[in-house]
């Protein structure tokens, strides 16, 4: 099987196809959500932009955050386990939903805040179904506190093998999942509307110069962070090496110092020997 060098797991290319083609994004969000499409009446962006040096930070987070109606939703893929990752998620929540409090606005009018993780590993390891959503409840009575906090995770290890041509969330994911030509070309034959536009717009979009461009500045700030770490390696081998030539020379006169107050004292015994003996 031809494995593709770009999908949708590659946070670049996430970006960048899903700002280049805000109307697919929105039936996504309708999908992993379950709005009616025609329920989705204001949707847009809030942070379209690729800055340069969020680009050549390998750390980035690229994420999409969206206002959509009354919602405010961040939507990202993670492709590893970083081992800490509920406790980041929950960090990210919170400051997507404090920052949406203007100065002086009041915590009432605070947009319900939800956080989409599409995840390339299994993060719930004893429970078998894909997809995961949680709220701030009572423990006993099941009572949802406030309905401000949604997070979603979406596990695509676990994703079922056989998918229905009209499932069009289970596509959307598999397209996400697809990691061959092979896979992207069985989404794309399934015949549905938007995903089926969303297969034309990835090929667009893994061939544009843009994407190439993009690609090129990682490539050299990555090139340019291994140059920089290997001079700092070496300023640091270079000064260890001349501290520990003065080290060596601070011993080397300290020893040639008591050698030659050694020689002096036998000479001066050896003198006194001599008058001795005379």
């Amino acid at each position: 099987m031809a494995k593709l060098k770009h999908t949708l797991k590659t946070d670049i290319l996430f970006k960048l196809f899903f700002t280049k083609y805000p109307h697919l994004l929105k039936h996504l969000i309708s999908k992993l959500l379950k709005i009616p499409l025609e329920n989705i009446h204001d949707f847009k962006i809030v942070n379209p932009e690729m800055p340069p040096d969020i680009i050549e930070n390998k750390f980035c987070r690229l994420d999409i955050l969206m206002r959509v109606d009354d919602r405010q939703i961040n939507l990202e893929v993670q492709v590893e386990d970083e081992g800490d990752f509920p406790e980041r998620v929950l960090f990210h929540w919170a400051r997507a939903y404090s920052n949406a409090l203007p100065v002086g606005g009041k915590h009432i009018e605070l947009p319900q805040t939800i956080l989409i993780n599409i995840l390339a590993f299994s993060l719930f390891k004893d429970y078998a179904g894909y997809h995961s959503e949680f709220q701030v409840l009572e423990v006993t009575r099941n009572v949802s506190l406030t309905d401000k906090m949604v997070i979603h995770f979406f596990e695509l290890e676990k994703l079922p093998k056989d998918v229905h041509k009209d499932d069009s969330l289970l596509l959307w994911l598999k397209l996400f999942e697809a990691d061959t030509e092979e896979e992207i070309k069985m989404i794309e034959d399934m015949g549905e509307t938007e995903v089926s536009e969303a297969v034309v717009a990835y090929r667009s979009v893994t061939t544009s110069e843009q994407l190439k461009e993009i690609e090129r500045m990682r490539i050299l700030a990555s090139h340019n962070e291994a140059s920089a770490l290997h001079n700092a390696a070496e300023k640091a081998r270079k000064a260890a090496d001349e501290k520990w030539q003065s080290v060596v020379d601070e011993k080397d006169a300290e020893i040639a110092k008591k050698e030659a107050e050694n020689k002096r004292m036998a000479d001066e015994i050896v003198k006194l020997n001599k008058k001795l003996t005379e």
